[in-house]
């Protein structure tokens, strides 16, 4: 295939509109060449949204509450390329039954109704999994924080607001959203918890603040004093960390510093990452070209280029049992036969060997340690 026929990888991810991933990890000063990285990075957000969109709107995934993330001054959104729609699909597939595996775990003999539990979404966007999970009467033990700059964390607080189908969800109109500095929180109206945070990854990483906003969000904290906690984390409950094209954005170094803080917190702990990986081959190459153009870089992508390099990585954060898979493994493995034959018949797909390759290049890779995930061991993949 020509190199300009590879579709922008950054649209498989399934996120909200503008600005949604901020929590990426970046914060310049107003004006400065970070701040406009900042800009670019939570602009992808919106490719995204649209993506979602595109594959709810064709039948791929069914997910109501796409449509309130995603607004277009000119339009209808655009309609993806079939291969970005099945790449789109085939993430939140894999996603899906990692975290439903998750929660279903009984914890002690507890029925996973009520035996507490906890997923942490970093640079978690306008991502609209909460409500897909909070919707299910299933979920009344489980603890939801969401991750993301303080900026995104209030627009996500309008939508909901603004939502009737939104707020229902996690509030049912009983008790409004309580805010607290640059965060907030509600009591779902099927039980649990639910806290959107606004914050600058760089800090759980032990990173001094460099903007004035960061330090008026800080405030009571001084820079340098060491990561700050998370108001509502638990810590001592099974726990699923979760960063879909998230920590990529952060150095290797910021990006481990987040998971210790994890690690270093919780035992019966679970990760989940999903990146682009294999940028020096042919395709790998044309990708990153594609990302800079658009003046992105990826540094873990330098980092951790191969498989192996992602289920290093959470080998030496602590994790004892990894998995890692590739999208096309993923959907070759997880998909079931009737419903990849479903799937293939909602558009046809022409560019075979093109999504071959797309889904050669983003992986799926998961740790676990503690006593809490026995049916993870039975997902598969590598390690």
């Amino acid at each position: 295939m020509s190199a300009p026929s590879i579709p922008n990888l950054l649209s498989l991810r399934g996120r909200g509109r503008g600005g949604g991933r901020g929590a990426r990890g970046r914060g310049g000063r107003p004006g400065s060449a970070s701040a406009a990285h900042d800009a670019t990075i939570q602009g992808t957000d919106t490719d995204a949204a649209v993506s979602r969109l595109s594959a709810v709107e064709l039948g791929y995934l069914d997910d109501p509450y796409a449509e309130y993330f995603v607004h277009s001054a000119d339009g209808p959104p655009a309609r993806r390329l079939p291969i970005i729609n099945r790449g789109t699909y085939t993430r939140t597939a894999a996603l899906d039954i990692l975290i439903d595996a998750f929660l279903s775990e009984d914890d002690g003999g507890i029925q996973s109704t009520t035996a507490p539990r906890q997923i942490v979404s970093l640079g978690a966007g306008t991502d609209t999994r909460p409500f897909r999970v909070f919707s299910r009467p299933d979920c009344r033990g489980l603890i939801y924080h969401e991750v993301d700059f303080d900026v995104v964390c209030r627009g996500k607080l309008r939508t909901v607001q603004s939502s009737p189908a939104l707020s229902r969800i996690l509030t049912n109109g009983a008790t409004a959203p309580t805010v607290e500095g640059t965060s907030w929180s509600s009591v779902p109206a099927n039980g649990g918890e639910y806290h959107c945070h606004g914050l600058d990854l760089r800090r759980l990483a032990g990173k001094p603040i460099d903007t004035e906003a960061e330090a008026e969000a800080g405030a009571g904290e001084e820079a340098g004093s060491g990561p700050p906690e998370i108001p509502g984390l638990r810590t001592d409950i099974p726990t699923l960390v979760v960063s879909e094209c998230c920590l990529c954005y952060l150095s290797p170094s910021e990006a481990q510093g987040v998971l210790s803080f994890f690690t270093s917190r919780i035992q019966r702990l679970a990760a989940v990452i999903y990146e682009p990986i294999r940028p020096a081959d042919a395709f790998g190459r044309v990708m990153v070209s594609n990302l800079a153009a658009r003046r992105i870089r990826m540094p873990t992508l330098e980092a951790y280029p191969e498989p192996a390099d992602q289920e290093a990585r959470l080998r030496g954060a602590g994790f004892d049992t990894v998995r890692q898979m590739t999208v096309g493994d993923l959907w070759r493995n997880w998909v079931r036969p009737e419903e990849r034959e479903r799937v293939d018949g909602l558009e046809g797909l022409d560019e075979v060997e093109e999504w071959e390759l797309l889904a050669a290049h983003y992986i799926v890779v998961w740790g676990s340690r503690g006593d809490a995930f026995g049916s993870w061991e039975g997902l598969g993949g590598g390690g």
